[in-house]
C-alpha cells in the first residue's frame, strides 16, 4: 500500500474510534495505573485500542501493532501501525474536552501515513509522507513566524517527580520569551495545531513513540520543523515554525 493509502485507512479507523469515545465521553474511571500513580489507564483505553486493532488487521492484515495499553503484535507484512487509543487519558477522566485518537503507519520501520482525530471536536488530522498535511482532507500549512516574542508555545509535563522539575526549569526560562504558553494535555494535538497554525511551536520531554508518531509526521509534512528523542536531546519532541527553532530550541535546552 501507499503511505496515502495507509493514511486514509488510519483517517477511517481513527474516525471509528473517535465516534466510540465521543459516545463515552463524561464515562471514564481509573483502572490501573502504569508508569506512576498519576499515569491512568481506564477500561476504555483498553477498548478503544482493541477496536482499533480489528479494523486495522481487518483492512491491512498481517500488520505488525505497537500499541499503548496492549502487546505489540508482530505480523509479516511490512506494515506497522503505533496507535495510542486515547491521548490525553487524564482529559477523559476528568471530562476535560481535548483528547484524541492517534494512529501511525509504518513501512518497514519508517512513519509514512499518520491520523490524529481529536475526538470532541470532530476534526481529524492527516499526513502521508511527501503528499502534505490535511484537517478534514483540507491542505494545511504551520503558521509563519512573527518572532518568538508573538509565538504561542504548547507544552505537557511528565508523570515523574524529578523530570517535572527539569521541566519547569525550561518553562521557566521560555515563558517570559513567547508571546504565552499553553499545556492542554494532549502531545497529539499539540504537534497537529501546530500544523495548522493554532500553536506557533511545542516541545514535551519524556513522550512515548505513540505519543509522537503521527502527530510529528504532520507538523513535518505542513512545513514545520521536527526534532524527535534521540540520545543527544534527552529525549524532547520540539516541532516549530521554522524561524522559531533554533533560539526557542535554546531556551528549552538551556
Amino acid at each position: 500500500m501507499t503511505p496515502v493509502e495507509l493514511e486514509a485507512i488510519a483517517v477511517d479507523v481513527a474516525r471509528a474510534a473517535a465516534a466510540f469515545l465521543r459516545e463515552a465521553a463524561g464515562t471514564g474511571e481509573a483502572l490501573r495505573t502504569k508508569s506512576s500513580p498519576t499515569d491512568v489507564v481506564t477500561a476504555l483505553d483498553i477498548q478503544s485500542e482493541e477496536l482499533i486493532r480489528g479494523e486495522l488487521l481487518r483492512r491491512c492484515p498481517g500488520s505488525s501493532i505497537v500499541g499503548e495499553e496492549l502487546a505489540d503484535q508482530v505480523g509479516h507484512s511490512g506494515v506497522g501501525w503505533i496507535v495510542d487509543p486515547i491521548d490525553g487519558t487524564v482529559n477523559f477522566l476528568y471530562d476535560l474536552p481535548v483528547f484524541a485518537v492517534s494512529i501511525a503507519a509504518t513501512r518497514d520501520g519508517t512513519v509514512v501515513a499518520g491520523a490524529v482525530a481529536d475526538v470532541l471536536r470532530g476534526e481529524v488530522f492527516s499526513a502521508a509522507r511527501g503528499s502534505g498535511a490535511r484537517l478534514d482532507g483540507s491542505s494545511i500549512a504551520a503558521a509563519a513566524s512573527d518572532g518568538l516574542a508573538q509565538a504561542l508555545v504548547a507544552t505537557g509535563f511528565s508523570y515523574h517527580a524529578e523530570r517535572r522539575r527539569q521541566q519547569a526549569a525550561a518553562l521557566s526560562r521560555v515563558l517570559p520569551a513567547a508571546r504565552d504558553v499553553r499545556a492542554f494535555g494532549s502531545a497529539a494535538l499539540h504537534l497537529c495545531w501546530v500544523a495548522n497554525g493554532r500553536c506557533d511551536a511545542f516541545f514535551e520531554h519524556d513522550l512515548r513513540i505513540y505519543d509522537w508518531a503521527a502527530g510529528a509526521l504532520i507538523a513535518e509534512e505542513a512545513g514545520a520543523q521536527v526534532e524527535l528523542p534521540n540520545e543527544l536531546n534527552d529525549d524532547l519532541v520540539f516541532a516549530a515554525s521554522p524561524p522559531l527553532f533554533a533560539p526557542l530550541r535554546a531556551l528549552i535546552v538551556g
